[in-house]
């Protein structure tokens, strides 16, 4: 098995990673070093996919955005993550996206980790991006148009650099403002940056092209005129019904690799498409049942909406670090009677303890 123990030693006390320790986190290991682990933690658990419990996300709809819990177990351990996806919410001075996370012993019942996973989702979106193009991007792809420079941008295109080779990148967002942020954040870092002022500038000589918008609706980021031969699509900013990036036509040229099926047929690229149009699980790519890339010309498609076993993965990959790094609060989440079955007995001696002080 690829997990730690379950079995802290005080089981009232919770582990917790508050973002103040998820950033140290990852100035302690490099965000390159932690981007390239939680991939290897994902395509681990990827190559174990016939163990995991799996279900789309349990969504609940606003006029304003989404939130939704992402729940999965692979026997021994059980984790969810509770996210929002509110796309006025930049409007406002707040994030569109914020998440938290939770592991659990299946024997127990108990948590054994909670974590802020505002940073990690941006993490592990942006690993298991470039685990999948690494797996289908042309070989020797170096290039990738990055349309869209919000939030996810510079985790999208580090990842793509430390895993697969990445050394220009592309800019273009309709928010010039956006593009200069994530040129600034960019510069030092070891890549080409350009800034561009059109998606058609954007995409000449990428071989890699990453959609990531917040817009809440059905858009045309890409028109089929814009895809030539032999690229590969990163698609990642469709995760919700009725919010799409790409023409319909270059789905029908595009061979499509996806994460969880009845997931994707609701909220990513796909929802365009006949229930019964062909797609490919990317776990068979990893574990060999079936081909990635098969031609230069070939378009490769990944029709990206986040699922439950990567958050999983990265959650697993965080509380392997903590024994190491101690980058968490210890926190007292669990009431813990002397005798399991006097949780009143328990309260009463508290309000005795309390008088006392």
């Amino acid at each position: 098995m690829t997990h730690t123990s379950l079995s802290p030693s005080d089981k009232a006390l919770v582990p917790f990673v508050s973002v103040d320790h998820m950033m140290q986190l990852v100035h302690r290991i490099g965000i390159e070093q932690m981007l390239t682990g939680i991939a290897a933690y994902i395509e681990a658990d990827f190559l174990r996919w016939d163990l995991f419990d799996k279900t789309p996300r349990v969504a609940s709809h606003s006029a304003e955005g989404v939130i939704e819990l992402m729940p999965t177990s692979d026997g021994e351990v059980y984790g969810f993550k509770y996210v929002n996806g509110h796309p006025k919410n930049t409007k406002e001075g707040l994030q569109t996206v914020t998440a938290f996370g939770l592991l659990a012993d299946v024997a127990t019942g108990y948590p054994v980790l909670l974590s802020e996973m505002t940073l990690l989702t941006a993490l592990r979106t942006a690993a298991t991006s470039a685990l999948v193009a690494k797996h289908l991007a042309p070989k020797g792809a170096d290039t990738m148009a990055m349309i869209g420079n919000g939030a996810q941008s510079e985790f999208q295109t580090l990842a793509m650099k430390a895993i697969c080779g990445l050394k220009t990148v592309r800019l273009y967002d309709k928010d010039p403002a956006a593009t200069a942020k994530c040129a600034a954040n960019l510069a030092g870092q070891g890549l080409t940056v350009v800034s561009c002022t059109t998606p058609e500038e954007a995409i000449q000589g990428a071989q890699i092209l990453t959609t990531c918008t917040a817009d809440k609706q059905c858009a045309t980021i890409l028109s089929d005129n814009m895809v030539g031969s032999g690229v590969h699509i990163n698609a990642i900013g469709g995760d919700c019904p009725g919010k799409t990036e790409l023409a319909e036509a270059i789905l029908h040229r595009s061979d499509i690799f996806v994460e969880y099926p009845p997931q994707t047929r609701i909220e990513g690229e796909i929802q365009q498409l006949a229930d019964d149009h062909e797609v490919t699980e990317f776990w068979k790519v990893i574990s060999g049942k079936v081909a990635g890339r098969t031609s230069e010309t070939q378009i490769t498609l990944f029709d990206s909406v986040g699922f439950a076993i990567e958050d999983f993965s990265a959650l697993r990959y965080v509380r392997d670090q903590l024994e190491t790094t101690g980058l968490f609060h210890a926190l007292d989440l669990l009431a813990d009677p002397d005798n399991p079955r006097d949780l009143f007995g328990m309260l009463l001696r508290s309000s005795a303890n309390s008088n006392n002080h």
